[in-house]
């Protein structure tokens, strides 16, 4: 079976991600808004196209600053809607500017978004689906599974022999702080 870690590594555009950002923690409250935004666009494409677009995803949503987009409003909509940098759907664009203002509300209750996500850990793969599902918008079981699993939340998507899942093992990755059998008990 090929895996992430197979394809990746001669790739020109997916090797960096894959070495550097894929199952690595994450708490920076930009670094996981973009993660969850590029996540949520990448539904029905391929990842490979949204890797190309990161930049232009990083200029039309203002470096990923999640008081910016969360002021969004029509003209903003509008323009994201035009801009071929980024993927033109009115829903994924919707959900964006939705998710911006939840991160926001997020910071006086819990902390800001990397606390909310902290405050829940741990949960299965189901759990958190139905968390995201209930929380944000655009958030189904692919898209909260992958942005979980980028972030070091969910088990390692990199293979053991892989030299990355060494390097995210020393970062100690919040899955890796719960005993190996929770994983196993049921499904993910």
């Amino acid at each position: 079976m090929t895996t992430y870690c197979d394809f990746a590594a001669d790739s020109e555009i997916h090797g960096p991600y894959h070495d550097c950002e894929y199952g690595f923690p994450i708490e920076d409250e930009r670094l996981l808004f973009e993660r969850l935004l590029l996540e949520i666009n990448q539904a029905g494409l391929n990842w490979e196209l949204i890797l190309k677009k990161r930049e232009g995803f990083r200029q039309a949503y203002d470096g990923f600053d999640v008081d910016l987009v969360a002021a969004y409003g029509d003209t903003d909509r509008a323009r994201l809607l035009a801009d071929p940098g980024i993927i033109r759907n009115r829903l994924k664009v919707d959900a964006a500017i939705a998710n911006a203002r939840v991160i926001q509300q997020m910071r006086d209750a819990q902390g800001g978004f990397a606390g909310w996500l902290r405050s829940h850990h741990p949960l299965r793969k189901a759990e958190w689906v139905k968390l995201f599902r209930n929380t944000f918008r655009f958030t189904g079981g692919e898209i909260t599974g992958e942005f979980l699993m980028s972030i070091g939340y969910l088990p390692s998507p990199h293979r053991e022999d892989c030299p990355v899942y060494a390097k995210i093992a020393r970062l100690n990755p919040p899955w890796m702080e719960v005993e190996p059998s929770f994983w196993q008990q049921t499904a993910l």
